[in-house]
């Protein structure tokens, strides 16, 4: 819910991509000829000091090794159809142990690693032929937009012309029901934190006691919240769904228009 709320498409294609681009052990390269994962991904680390990056940057390299050393996330869009050499080390992640300190050689010159930075690629490219080489140094990812997808998004606007008092409520009780899980989730790890960290007999700790009543009593609010907040989300699905043979057919008219490029080049279309 937190991704749909940055933007991320609400297809399982979509989602399944940005759980791989989540836990991946290899920096990801996400096939986006659209620009939504891209758009997502600016949202979604921007609050923590996303530096967006092109080829050809004067300071891409000084940027790179910055954001290493201090655990920033680096954002590296519209990559070509080859990686520059130079970042080989940084794409196999060949981080040792120097000491105490991780480090990492990039342009032959020892850099700190912090194990919070984070490496994402995009390219517009809608169908890259990456050599080998590149493909086994990072996981790809389709983020083109499928059918499915399509229709979703596209029932979004046509409920947002139509009904935009429905797609701001809809839009807002997504926020909510992610905040509240969110909330629900810190209140019972924190019931967990005190239970094990807990002394003696728990029975005569009253601060425990009393802490965790005000915890269970914060739970119970939330869950009460949550449980209206997805009803209400439930009827505002139901009643978007009346607009959905106009998302539907939106969606193929733009994929036949798509398929026209195979029968003739000159007919090129984009989002």
């Amino acid at each position: 819910r937190n991704w749909q709320a940055n933007g991320l498409p609400g297809d399982q294609m979509s989602v399944e991509n940005a759980t791989i681009l989540s836990k991946s052990r290899r920096w990801c390269l996400c096939i986006d000829p659209q620009g939504q994962a891209n758009a997502w991904i600016r949202r979604t680390y921007g609050d923590k000091g996303l530096k967006v990056l092109k080829t050809g940057d004067p300071n891409f390299m000084r940027t790179i090794e910055d954001s290493v050393r201090l655990g920033t996330p680096v954002l590296y869009e519209n990559v070509g159809d080859t990686i520059d050499a130079s970042l080989d080390p940084l794409l196999q992640k060949q981080v040792y142990r120097q000491g105490a300190q991780l480090m990492i050689r990039i342009r032959d010159a020892a850099v700190d690693y912090d194990p919070n930075f984070l490496f994402i690629m995009t390219t517009r490219l809608p169908n890259p032929h990456y050599l080998p080489e590149v493909q086994i140094k990072v996981t790809l990812l389709n983020f083109a937009v499928t059918f499915h997808g399509l229709e979703d998004q596209l029932l979004g606007e046509v409920v947002r012309h139509e009904r935009p008092d429905l797609e701001e409520r809809s839009d807002r009780i997504v926020v909510q029901v992610a905040d509240a899980r969110g909330q629900l989730t810190e209140v019972e790890d924190k019931i967990l934190r005190l239970m094990s960290t807990a002394s003696g007999d728990v029975l005569e700790n009253e601060v425990l006691i009393s802490t965790l009543k005000q915890s269970k009593e914060t739970s119970n609010e939330i869950a009460e919240n949550l449980r209206v907040a997805e009803h209400t989300q439930a009827e505002i699905r139901t009643a978007r769904e009346e607009y959905r043979p106009v998302a539907t057919r939106g969606s193929t008219a733009f994929s036949a228009i798509t398929d026209i490029s195979a029968l003739e080049h000159m007919y090129q279309y984009s989002l």
